[in-house]
This record gives C-alpha cells, sequence and structure tokens, in this order.
C-alpha cells in the first residue's frame, strides 16, 4: 500500500447506548477512531422513486489494517467524511493479507 495515497482524514462512529442522569437509555454516536484514507468515488446515480429524485452516492474507504480497525463491522459503525454521514456497506480485507481494509459506503440521507 503506497502511503502518499491516504490523504483524506476521516473520523469512524461508533453507535452506542448512553444513560443520561435520569436514567434514560438513548443511542449516540461516539468517536471510536480517526485516521487516514484513501477515498475513491463512483459518480452520482440519481433514481426516480414516487416523485422524489434520491441521490445515491456511493464511495470506498480504503485504510492501513489495525487491530481497532479489523473489528469495525457495516452494523454498528458509520464513517464520517467532510461533514457527511456514510453508512458502511460491506467490509473488504483485501484478501486478509492485514495490510489494508476497504469500507464500502453510501451517503445517509437526512
Amino acid at each position: 500500500m503506497k502511503i502518499e495515497l491516504l490523504n483524506v482524514m476521516i473520523e469512524i462512529q461508533k453507535n452506542s447506548t448512553v444513560t443520561d442522569r435520569y436514567a434514560n437509555h438513548r443511542s449516540e454516536w461516539i468517536p471510536y477512531y480517526t485516521c487516514y484514507a484513501t477515498a475513491s468515488a463512483e459518480s452520482p446515480k440519481e433514481s426516480s422513486e414516487a416523485g422524489l429524485i434520491v441521490d445515491g452516492s456511493k464511495i470506498d474507504f480504503t485504510i492501513r489494517h489495525c487491530k481497532k480497525a479489523a473489528a469495525i463491522s457495516g452494523k454498528e459503525y458509520r464513517i464520517l467524511f467532510q461533514g457527511q454521514t456514510y453508512n458502511i456497506l460491506g467490509v473488504d480485507h483485501m484478501n486478509f493479507k492485514r495490510k489494508s481494509l476497504k469500507f464500502h459506503c453510501q451517503r445517509e440521507d437526512r
């Protein structure tokens, strides 16, 4: 993996349950891991659903392998990149060589 290609900063957030002072439980996204990555985006494809235009922008992030990053799955984690939130659709361990990880993501609609 060429280190000079890791030129964008991403923040990986984990969904966890927190308790406030009144013992109410709520779901909250907390920072889990911050690192440099390579971002490669597909061209945005717009589809029309029931008269609405939905932007299905997809992007792939490649990061260096580490123990903390290897534990990331698509169910409890998401990626924050340039103020946009991306849901993780899949994790590619790149032939399990323990050199890099690739996250296949789609932008979250708010």
